[in-house]
């Protein structure tokens, strides 16, 4: 009888694929294994076990598998269930979602190995050059990569070489496959075991009282494991006892002292005892036994809660109850710089039991926290991240809590699969049975229909901790302070005035202007000229911190340019303005006060957020200029003044979400003000005061604005009322995508009619050299989800089979809002 495997490969495939097994290896395997298979003609990939079978495939022959390469699985049967959904709902394939769940460390990849042919001996006359210097290196060193190769020769394509060398048999080639996650492990020393007894003890120190560098290191050894009682780091011996790691390398090397090394994991927990959490104030114990009571006959709850109403330490609450019960909780932000604050709060209630996962972790890290997860270790009991934690493998998860829900940066647009975090949350929770509660102070408007409709719980928590008032939101036109010439650069007067007050009285404020760099479009007073991206429909952005422009789209840059390019005048000016302009002129303004900015290009490194954030909570930063990255609850102590540069920008932007969107930019970056004792203040710049947006976000009016931006919403058929699937096509010739675009939306009308929309050139129509055209497909509440997607996947692969077609990328979003 034969055994075979299905497995999952990281590529997009539609199918599972099939592999011949041993009876030995059909009684090992388990789904969830990682096996090594080889693929296509040469390639080897790590493929994950999904079903053992005894069917041999009907279309092509079964080849055997390479190597096993777990002893457990590392992925869970809940997983596996999980990703068919996400495979099935956003459309895309099992592989898509393998390869965006699994730490890259656990995808191995083959790598070619050229080794040299012993058995063939050759005259040097007969190699060519290149041939001969490859030759030669082999005999230095047993094996290369084709990496080294390309080092060795200095030219990229060294596949020519090898083939030649292939066919005279000197070299031979092999895939070899490696494991890219290595544990770290941290260097120890103690007292080599000759040195036990007293006697040894001061025979060692006469011996060593002619090095006193040395003596001074065993000393140093003796009193900090005497203090610490813990095995001492070598790390630490060099720093308290001032030697250089040569001399431990000596000490170590006459055997005084050994060394050991002990396997750490790369996050870990460092702080003191745990504090209790705090005690709800009235509002707080309601909300929280509405939530429970709504948990008893829903599973979904949405806590509608106003900024600094306290929401965070309602989760703790729960989040105690959960691991009171032995279960696991997992905690969504939208933001990473949000993480870096909650750690901190999470960590002082729960200690260890704080796991963080997110994208500025490396990929051992995240390995780590994966094991952690996976064997439900106590370090991994509450586990706090960004949305790629949603695909990480819960043993028992029994609560799962989605932060600022209404928070665009919860779904993915690239690459595949394109989920939304939250409904993605949502069916997680329920493959575990357990409950999901959604927070935020502006809900979307998704959610809070579906609360609204019954299909959610709602618990509305309306105070402020501490009952703090709302911000005083006052609403400034600068079109008027323009025509009277009250402007100094971007700041009105009523701003500078406000800003004045707040940093006599020791507060500090927040500037928030949703562009980066120093001003997004530089344009030739004479001619009119404004540079744009060779490969992007866009104008370039001027960034004055390095002198240069550059693409956002893209990351093309070049240096700012002395003349224009077309006319070669002088007179070039800035038009529009960033983060960068603002916090320029505020340091213009207030010379005596520290500015600082926290947007993209400020936050690259790994700890880029911790050092802004941890600078403003300490009070070195007395102005901080940012975008959005602002907005996603951060709580701080001492902001008493918030302003927002321009409003119109938000509003004005060609989606369907802006007005709502805005609406919740607005409000929450408002929220950051005046969180103690004190009121805060928020000024927002607008050419349009009377704007309706604008009237309910300065009356704090989100009920008026649901029910507006609903009725649009019924009028237009947009979500929630309708569902939406956005099609974009993409290709670098122009025609091509016209052509095959007007296919496409021709072949869905014969199926949906008067429900697709397009198709149309976005506003950036051409981004990296490739064209783009989106179709919107909308679907009434009445219409089959699966059926719609079953006639969309069909015409996708007759589009796909036609010959001038193939070379165009089709992009199917769900959701893509």
């Amino acid at each position: 009888m034969d055994y075979f495997i299905n497995v999952i490969l990281p590529i997009p495939l539609e199918k599972s694929f099939t592999y011949a097994i041993t009876k030995a290896e059909a009684d090992f395997l388990k789904p969830g294994i990682r096996v090594s298979v080889p693929f296509g003609k040469s390639k080897i990939y790590t493929a994950l076990v999904i079903e053992i079978h005894t069917n041999a495939p009907l279309v092509y022959e079964a080849k055997e598998i390479h190597q096993i390469l777990d002893e457990v699985p590392i992925v869970t049967t809940e997983q596996l269930k999980h990703w068919t959904w996400i495979s099935n709902y956003y459309m895309c394939t099992l592989g898509e979602v393998m390869r965006a769940a699994l730490p890259s460390a656990f995808i191995l990849e083959s790598e070619t190995v050229i080794s040299k042919n012993d058995e063939v001996r050759l005259n040097d006359e007969d190699l060519k050059d290149d041939e001969f210097i490859v030759y030669e290196a082999l005999h230095h060193q047993s094996s290369l990569k084709i990496q080294d190769l390309m080092a060795i020769l200095d030219k990229k394509n060294v596949l020519p070489v090898i083939k030649r060398l292939l066919e005279k048999n000197v070299i031979s080639v092999q895939e070899e496959i490696y494991e890219k996650y290595k544990p770290k492990l941290v260097r120890y020393v103690k007292l080599g075991a000759n040195y036990s007894s007293e006697k040894s003890l001061q025979n060692l120190m006469e011996d060593l009282s002619r090095a006193p560098k040395q003596r001074d290191v065993v000393m140093t050894l003796f009193s900090v494991s005497a203090q610490t009682k813990k095995p001492v780091k070598v790390s630490d011996l060099s720093l308290e006892s001032g030697a250089s790691s040569s001399i431990i390398k000596t000490l170590i090397d006459k055997s005084i002292l050994e060394e050991y090394h002990i396997q750490t994991d790369r996050v870990q927990y460092d702080g003191g005892d745990n504090e209790a959490s705090k005690h709800l104030n009235e509002h707080q114990k309601k909300a929280l036994s509405n939530i429970s009571e709504s948990f008893e006959n829903q599973n979904i709850t949405l806590l509608h809660g106003v900024t600094s109403s306290g929401k965070t330490e309602v989760y703790v609450k729960l989040i105690e109850a959960q691991l009171d019960a032995n279960k696991q909780v997992l905690y969504l932000l939208p933001e990473i710089a949000l993480t870096t604050q909650l750690v901190e709060r999470l960590q002082n209630y729960f200690g260890e039991k704080v796991a963080v996962f997110h994208s500025k972790y490396s990929s051992h890290e995240r390995v780590e926290v994966w094991n952690n997860v996976l064997h439900n270790a106590p370090t991994a009991q509450v586990i706090l991240g960004a949305r790629s934690s949603v695909l990480l493998p819960f043993q028992n998860l029994g609560l799962i809590i989605v932060d600022e829900e209404h928070e665009s940066s919860y779904k993915q647009f690239d690459p595949a699969p394109r989920y939304h975090a939250r409904d993605t949350a949502i069916v997680l929770a329920s493959i575990f049975n357990s409950k999901t509660l959604l927070g935020s102070a502006t809900p979307s408007l998704e959610s809070y229909y579906n609360a609204k409709q019954g299909k959610y719980g709602l618990v509305e928590l309306n105070h402020r901790y501490n009952n703090v008032l709302m911000p005083d939101i006052e609403l400034v036109d600068i079109k008027d302070k323009h025509k009277r010439k009250r402007m100094q650069g971007h700041f009105s007067d009523r701003l500078i005035e406000e800003m004045t007050e707040t940093l006599k009285n020791n507060h500090q404020i927040i500037l928030f202007q949703n562009r980066r760099g120093f001003s997004p479009i530089v344009e030739c007073q004479t001619c009119g000229h404004s540079p744009q991206c060779p490969n992007c429909d866009v104008s370039l952005t001027f960034h004055q911190y390095r002198n240069q422009l550059r693409c956002h789209y893209c990351g093309y840059h070049t240096v700012m340019p002395k003349t224009c390019d077309a006319c070669g005048s002088v007179e070039l000016d800035s038009k529009g303005f960033g983060t960068e302009q603002v916090e320029q002129e505020a340091k213009l303004l207030f010379p005596d006060h520290n500015v600082a900015r926290m947007d993209l290009d400020t936050t690259r490194g790994k700890y880029g957020y911790e050092k802004i954030i941890t600078a403003l909570e300490q009070g070195e930063i007395d102005i901080l200029v940012g975008t959005q990255m602002l907005t996603k609850g951060l709580d701080f102590r001492n902001v008493k003044l918030v302003g927002i540069m321009n409003a119109d920008n938000m509003l004005n932007f060609p989606d369907f979400r802006a007005h709502e969107r805005s609406y919740q930019l607005m409000a929450q970056v408002s929220g950051r003000a005046g969180r103690t004792e004190e009121r805060g203040k928020v000024l927002i710049q607008t050419y349009n005061p009377y704007h309706k947006i604008l009237q309910q976000v300065s009356t704090n009016n989100y009920q008026q604005m649901f029910e507006e931006q609903l009725d649009e919403r019924h009028i237009y058929k947009y979500p929630p009322v309708f569902r939406m699937i956005k099609i974009t096509l993409k290709h670098k010739d122009y025609n091509r995508v016209n052509i095959g675009a007007d296919w496409y939306a021709r072949s869905l009308r014969t199926v949906f009619d008067a429900h697709v929309l397009g198709p149309e050139y976005p506003p950036v129509a051409r981004i990296r050299n490739q064209y783009l055209k989106h179709i919107l497909v909308k679907i009434p509440q009445k219409q089959s989800l699966s059926k719609t997607k079953e006639a969309i996947i069909k015409i996708n692969n007759s589009f796909l089979s036609v010959k001038d077609f193939r070379a165009i990328r089709v992009i199917l979003n769900v959701d893509n809002y």
